[in-house]
């Protein structure tokens, strides 16, 4: 089967031909890292981490890009408005992007620049737009001249006659009023670069035209983001990139967002809800499920009951391989996944009749654990395990388990956790039923949920 992608620039899903057979490389823009990250901003980050582990399980080497923009207008201001270096505020909060996506089960990328290390490389691209004719300067700003490119706004879909660009401050000496800043010159405060032009600072657009240029080449395969980066930041990136002489991206991939009340979760309407803090109020891996099972391109209106239902519809999935494991021992994934499961994952990453697959397979499996059935349970447990592995799901992968931790404290919890449900399991056989629940709500408040079988009690973390 062939992967297919819905290419914005095509406005169709097409089938995906890779520059280079059996390898795939993508950029995605990453974090502004002017504040810690919501759940919105997260979202871009699980899409494509679950299509990078799609490749992966096809066959394909990746290359995986994901930046840092480190400088631009939003973080200054806050440097200003907190009395703080901008570097101070860029940091913090780079660390806090890095364990939201860490903490979801996100695989790191191959590599994540940030815009300030690679200004060299931004000059570069200025000096040679600026002998094309497609740049100028003006005041010790850079500009690009829009009306130089004839591709300009195809990504978009806008009539030049119509648009307004978005401006920041200090954006003087325009020569026409739809040219966007690919430079932006020093002023009192602000940190600087020397270049040929005067002292300066970076545009946001400049940034990832000159990474996705020196990581990835003149022409890569996809590019990636959010639906609000089409345009101007991914419009002017590619008039950027063209106009120096790269053919850049091939297939344009598009993430929705989460909305909240039917508008888009941001900052600045107050309406985000912090990573950090979601995951001290639901388990990291139900709020991987809850942002990353719908389709990719369809919108998330984030409500309370709409992650408690992600949690019942993942307890169904993690009870199963739970009772098999009980029953049958370690189980590793099967080496493919079902037909139907790839089939859906090929057309267009469609994950939620992926899912869908999971869940039959799940009930098959139940319906042979009734049955006693040890064999075929096994089996659709293998199956599952693989899916799941596909969408960063897998509850026994060493991520969630803790496994994969330097100190690997989950065997120490295991047997003092294990202690205290014995003496639970005394009280009740003596009919202590005050003490077993004091004992079952001590473990609920450290962080645990304790669930009771036929073959005993057994512990999970909440988060």
């Amino acid at each position: 089967m062939t992967i297919r992608l819905y290419d914005t620039n095509a406005r169709q899903v097409r089938d995906f031909v890779p520059l280079t057979p059996g390898c795939v490389s993508i950029y995605l823009c990453g974090a502004t890292v002017q504040a810690a990250p919501h759940i919105g901003h997260i979202r871009s980050g699980l899409n494509f981490d679950i299509l990078q582990r799609w490749f992966r399980h096809r066959g394909y080497d990746v290359t995986f890009i994901r930046n840092v923009t480190d400088i631009d207008d939003k973080i200054l201001r806050k440097a200003v408005d907190q009395g703080r270096p901008w570097w101070s505020i860029g940091y913090e909060n780079e660390r806090a992007f890095s364990s939201g996506y860490d903490v979801l089960g996100c695989m790191p990328p191959t590599y994540e620049p940030r815009a300030t290390g690679h200004v060299p490389e931004m000059i570069e691209m200025m000096r040679g737009l600026i002998e094309s004719g497609n740049a100028y300067v003006s005041d010790g700003n850079v500009y690009f001249d829009v009306r130089s490119f004839p591709g300009y706004l195809g990504l978009s879909n806008q009539e030049l006659d119509n648009l307004r660009q978005p401006e920041g401050e200090g954006e003087t000496g325009k020569r026409d009023q739809r040219d966007f800043a690919m430079w932006k010159a020093t002023k009192p405060g602000e940190p600087s670069w020397e270049t040929p032009w005067g002292r300066g600072r970076p545009g946001w657009h400049l940034e990832c035209s000159a990474m996705a240029h020196k990581y990835l080449g003149s022409v890569f395969d996809i590019h990636g983001g959010g639906i609000d980066l089409i345009f101007p930041h991914h419009e002017n990136e590619i008039a950027q990139a063209k106009a120096y002489g790269d053919e850049f991206a091939r297939y344009w991939v598009h993430n929705a967002w989460v909305t909240m009340s039917g508008e888009k979760m941001s900052k600045s309407l107050g309406n985000s809800v912090l990573v950090s803090e979601m995951v001290q109020r639901w388990r990291p891996i139900v709020l991987r499920y809850y942002l990353g099972t719908p389709h990719y391109r369809s919108m998330i209106e984030y409500s309370e009951e709409a992650l408690r239902e992600a949690e019942s519809a993942f307890a169904r999935i993690e009870g199963f391989v739970q009772r098999v494991v009980e029953k049958a021992g370690p189980v590793e994934p099967a080496a493919e996944v079902p037909p139907a499961f790839a089939e859906a994952m090929d057309d267009d990453l469609g994950v939620p009749q992926a899912l869908a697959v999971v869940h039959t397979t799940v009930r098959q499996g139940n319906s042979a654990l009734t049955a006693d059935d040890k064999e075929t349970a096994v089996a659709r447990l293998a199956e599952v395990r693989a899916m799941l592995g596909v969408l960063g799901l897998d509850p026994l992968d060493p991520h969630w388990t803790g496994a994969d931790r330097g100190d690997d404290l989950h065997g120490v919890v295991d047997s003092l956790v294990q202690l205290v449900l014995e003496q639970r399991q005394s009280a009740r056989s003596r009919k202590d039923y005050g003490t077993a629940d004091a004992i079952r709500d001590q473990l609920v408040q450290a962080g645990l949920e304790i669930e009771d079988t036929p073959s005993g009690s057994r512990w999970t973390l909440r988060g």
